[in-house]
């Protein structure tokens, strides 16, 4: 199966003994697209070398909201210049956290109504965060200017929240927490998420899926997010796969290596798993 994880911290420090081998194993299990997500100014530069040297991956910048205190016009001016790089397919990841209360909401509402328009004038999608603040960031999106395009990173909501995502335009991101016990409303709403909208994603190295909960998360367990959502939507592991690597292709037009694109500019072997799902 082909798989694309569709958010990951690899660039970050935890990695930097064994990032070859925790790529390898990523491979193994039939990952072979990856999102890294440069959620800090300090670290953009790492991210997008990382990118340059790892074919299948493609990076999102952007300014996270506890270090929204740090952005201002200069780092703004760097984003834009920065975002520009080929590889560079979304800003992100952005949004509100009132979770930790590290940078006052006003500030973090005016940075992410401030990369929202970045991201419009560049025409890239976005990767939104949210913690405690999901009311808060609706009406934010409600108001600013359509069309929006991107993922609700990380979702753990119900099918209502689901819903209200999706009708804005979003993609929902399904990690580890899908496989956590307590996570009913989350499953109830995977249930329910149009497939055309579901995305998988690890956000490692945190947010270890069962087995794994509790140590650091790596982009190989996108599997067991993949099996837990494939059998509460009661679909085939491969039809989810299918379907979930092109939605990531298309949003993030990603071009996976050893795998030749149709005409339609979808992967040849996702249409056919999809394909013989569908007939069966």
């Amino acid at each position: 199966m082909l798989l694309v994880d569709t958010h990951c911290h690899l660039d970050l420090p935890v990695f930097d003994d064994d990032r070859a081998a925790v790529l390898e194993r990523a491979r193994a299990v039939g990952i072979q697209g990856f999102v890294l997500i440069g959620f800090s100014p300090p670290y953009w530069e790492r991210a997008l070398a990382l990118a340059e040297a790892t074919p299948g991956m493609v990076v999102a910048l952007g300014v996270h909201p506890n270090e929204a205190d740090q952005f201002d016009n200069r780092t703004e001016q760097r984003l834009r210049l920065l975002a520009r790089h080929p590889l560079v397919r979304a800003i992100g990841e952005i949004g509100l956290d009132y979770y930790w209360k590290s940078v006052d909401p006003q500030i973090q509402q005016s940075v992410f109504r401030r990369q929202l328009d970045l991201a419009r004038e560049l025409d890239l999608p976005v990767i939104l965060h949210q913690r405690e603040a999901e009311q808060e960031l609706l009406m934010l999106l409600e108001v600013s200017e359509p069309p929006h395009s991107g993922v609700m990173h990380c979702f753990t909501g119900g099918p209502e929240l689901a819903h209200a995502f999706v009708a804005l335009g979003f993609h929902l991101g399904i990690g580890g927490i899908v496989t956590f016990r307590n996570a009913r409303a989350l499953r109830q709403a995977v249930r329910d998420i149009p497939s055309e909208r579901l995305l998988l994603e690890t956000d490692s190295p945190y947010l270890a899926p069962v087995p794994h909960r509790g140590q650091r998360n790596e982009p190989a367990f996108l599997r067991y997010v993949l099996s837990t959502v494939a059998a509460e939507r009661d679909e085939s592991e491969e039809n989810v796969a299918a379907q979930t690597t092109q939605n990531a292709q298309d949003l993030f037009r990603l071009t996976l290596p050893g795998y030749p694109q149709d005409a339609d500019g979808k992967t040849a072997k996702a249409s056919e798993a999809r394909s013989e799902e569908n007939h069966k």
